[in-house]
């Protein structure tokens, strides 16, 4: 009965809307008070993104997620007085629970790998912020903690953890569960909070967590303070963080408007990207359009155009594109990457992006681009890129290009001008893989040689055959072969086991570089995706499925 492993139907589910506000929020008070703000958690039990659980004692599902990382963005751009933030809970007693098991048992395999992925790059994005944006973070843990909620935690600069006698910090995946901590809780405890090894295994096999002075002896938080001086400790520690950030106090904000975005059968479309769906072959194409005429920025006029300037706008369409496809498009397993506009116009907005990269405004959309682009290296779908005449893979985004599985570009012998690709700065490190190193220092695994050669070509438009022996494309064929030997790389993906290529794709794309967030990704988030389909976990008797209902669990004794 538990000894197979069988393939769910997959369902096609209501699209998820990964755009919301502050008015629209269910799960999240967010509150300000000169440079510090305060993120409070206060879940709507009955606020659940889907029916079938309730959120009880601070857990949370994808929706809570998705307000999360709209607060955290708000935070980032318009309110750039914004030093250091506290995350607490408004519950009492409780910080924050975790996923929510109940939600967890009655999705799907892909809803439950899909909802890990983004907790760990909102978390993620919390920690690029620390590092890059000056923002700190502080966890503020009134109550018990456990799973995903100390992951969160984990994810902040400091842990504070009320000592009451009766709250603590706990990873119970395992010992009530089956599965393991699924948004980095395991590697963030030895990566960066050092915690040593058999500390490390008693905790995660201890469904009731480390409280109080142990708690703090073993690493897992920086503090445990009494009740008493619970609340003006976080205070000092929240200013004191503030201290480390050059974010500017007088600053005027940026207002994220909502996307303008239309969806139908054939697709998804901005102004700036547009998503076409092939069904049958099992494709989607996703063409990003640069602007079509220099223009000469300057601080005053990008401020001024705000969320619509290019590169802000252009980046927050193709996040939400990503994540619509990612969650509501599983049998699109294929993305094909292609582009328009002006080469020489993304080049002018890279030079004003570098030339500028210290105001606050110009780092945060930097920022955003980095962490966009980035989704794309982690995401479970092959990717291609199709570079031919007219297309714009030039400075930033080249980087799409850059972060394709394969690239084809398009030999055209005669009549319009042929396809190029342009260098510019930004592909030499200002946009970072998760292995934080530029998609150019990947793809020739940090080898000097050809990657000073490509930098002493910054700004030449390269032809195809130039491109290719510069190594920027995989395959340069000729206008006779382009037709067929695209429809047969596609036609040839297509017909693979999706289930190989994801292990393939992750075990490429970041070469022989390891990061805390590489070993988020590459290994934690496919050994849940294996764990999440045996039967010791998903199985009519496993841990996850009859958790609460008081059915013994069944486990399969081998170890394999």
């Amino acid at each position: 009965m538990d000894g197979a492993v069988t393939q769910e139907p997959q369902v096609k589910m209501d699209s998820v809307d990964f755009q919301t506000d502050p008015s629209r929020y269910k799960h999240w008070k967010l509150s300000f008070d000169g440079p510090v703000a305060t993120l409070t958690m206060d879940v709507a039990e009955d606020g659940g993104l889907r029916p079938g659980y309730k959120l009880k004692l601070n857990s949370y599902d994808l929706g809570v997620d998705i307000e999360l990382h709209d607060a955290l963005q708000r935070i980032r751009f318009e309110h750039p007085e914004v030093r250091s933030v506290v995350i607490t809970s408004a519950k009492s007693r409780i910080f924050c629970s975790g996923a929510n098991i109940y939600m967890l048992g009655l999705s799907s395999h892909a809803w439950k790998v899909n909802f890990c992925k983004f907790t760990n790059e909102t978390r993620n994005g919390i920690e690029d912020s620390s590092v890059h944006s000056g923002l700190k973070f502080l966890a503020a843990l009134n109550g018990t903690t456990a799973g995903g909620g100390y992951e969160l935690a984990l994810a902040c600069d400091e842990i504070i953890l009320v000592d009451d006698r009766s709250s603590a910090v706990s990873l119970p995946e395992l010992p009530l569960l089956g599965v393991l901590p699924g948004t980095g809780g395991l590697t963030r405890v030895t990566d960066k909070r050092k915690v040593r090894r058999d500390h490390a295994d008693i905790f995660a096999t201890n469904p009731d967590g480390v409280r109080g002075q142990r708690a703090k002896d073993w690493r897992l938080v920086d503090d445990a303070i009494k009740p008493q001086q619970f609340a003006e400790h976080v205070k000092q520690r929240a200013l004191k963080l503030t201290e480390h950030s050059d974010r500017p106090a007088n600053a005027k904000g940026v207002t994220l408007t909502p996307l303008r975005r239309s969806i139908d059968e054939a697709g998804l479309h901005y102004e700036y990207v547009d998503v076409q769906f092939n069904r049958q072959a099992r494709t989607a194409t996703l063409t990003v359009r640069a602007l079509e005429s220099i223009t000469e920025d300057t601080l005053e006029k990008v401020l001024a155009a705000g969320a619509s300037w290019w590169p802000l706008q252009m980046a927050r369409e193709l996040d939400d594109a990503i994540l619509t496809l990612r969650a509501s498009e599983l049998d699109l397993g294929l993305w094909i990457i292609k582009t328009t506009g002006n080469p020489d116009a993304v080049l002018a907005v890279d030079e004003f992006l570098l030339n500028h990269k210290n105001n606050w405004f110009v780092r945060e959309v930097l920022g955003m681009m980095r962490r966009t682009f980035a989704r794309i290296d982690v995401t479970s779908r092959s990717i291609y890129a199709i570079a031919e005449p007219g297309s714009c893979f030039a400075g930033t985004l080249l980087e799409l290009a850059l972060a394709a599985d394969r690239i084809y570009m398009r030999d055209n012998q005669e009549g319009e001008a042929p396809a190029t690709m342009v260098l510019s700065k930004m592909n030499f490190g200002p946009l970072p893989m998760v292995n934080r190193l530029s998609r150019l220092a990947s793809r020739f695994y940090q080898d000097r040689q050809p990657i000073e050669a490509l930098r002493r070509r910054i700004g030449a438009k390269l032809p195809p055959k130039e491109a290719l022996d510069a190594g920027l494309v995989t395959a340069a064929p000729d206008d006779l072969d382009w037709e067929d030997e695209i429809r047969q790389a596609i036609e040839s993906r297509a017909a693979l086991s999706p289930d190989g290529l994801t292990g393939l794709e992750a075990n490429l794309r970041f070469g022989i570089t390891e990061t805390l967030e590489t070993r988020v990704f590459g290994r934690l988030s496919a050994w849940q995706n294996w764990i999440f389909i045996r039967p010791n976990a998903v199985g009519t008797n496993g841990a996850l499925k009859v958790y609460g209902t008081g059915a013994p669990v069944k486990f399969n004794w081998e170890r394999v």
